[in-house]
């Protein structure tokens, strides 16, 4: 009888087990929230007693006066700056509807040296001091390209002559040639 209950106990539990790693299971139980798309909510106007009771119902279809229209907002912004003027079309460089935009939207009154500007910027930029993990991946300063004498070499070879009695400069001196190393070599 105790076993008849165990197995029955277990089979049970290991049911609920296989159905809760189901996903229907799980949304019929209410184990998973259900989250409105942040991207797909559209703010609507605020309900408000309206001040006119006289006012006819809604037709079914039709636009709400206080809802948000993208096309009248985007006018709005280009004509924010209604009270500028023009930029002549004389120069052959925009017709008068292009000139028009262009001084309105304020594109019209940059700066002529804004690239030498930038070009400056950019280039203290560069100059500055090295950052922590230019730090840390070039620890070393590099080696300057030319030749140099190979100090182990030399020591052997100038005790060698000693040892045999020749001239210390007797012989080919050893000598290191550095060249100028690639951007990436020595680190892979």
């Amino acid at each position: 009888m105790k076993n008849i209950r165990l197995i029955q106990a277990g089979c049970l539990i290991a049911v609920g087990v296989a159905l809760a790693g189901c996903e229907k299971t799980r949304n019929i139980l209410g184990m998973t929230r259900n989250v409105p798309d942040e991207f797909a909510v559209v703010a609507r106007a605020p309900l408000s007693m309206p001040p006119d009771y006289g006012l006819r119902p809604p037709e079914p279809g039709k636009a709400r006066p206080q809802e948000f229209v993208p096309r009248e907002a985007a006018r709005k912004i280009l004509l924010e700056n209604a009270g500028a003027k023009p930029f002549p079309a004389s120069k052959g460089k925009f017709t008068a509807g292009e000139s028009a935009i262009l001084s309105r939207a304020g594109a019209l009154n940059s700066n002529s040296l804004i690239r030498r500007t930038v070009n400056r910027e950019s280039t203290l930029l560069a100059q500055a001091d090295k950052t922590l993990l230019d730090k840390i991946v070039f620890w070393q300063n590099p080696p300057l390209p030319g030749i140099v004498v190979d100090p182990a070499k030399e020591t052997r070879r100038l005790r060698e002559a000693q040892a045999l009695g020749e001239a210390p400069n007797a012989g080919k001196v050893p000598t290191i040639e550095r060249r100028r190393r690639g951007i990436l070599e020595g680190i892979f």
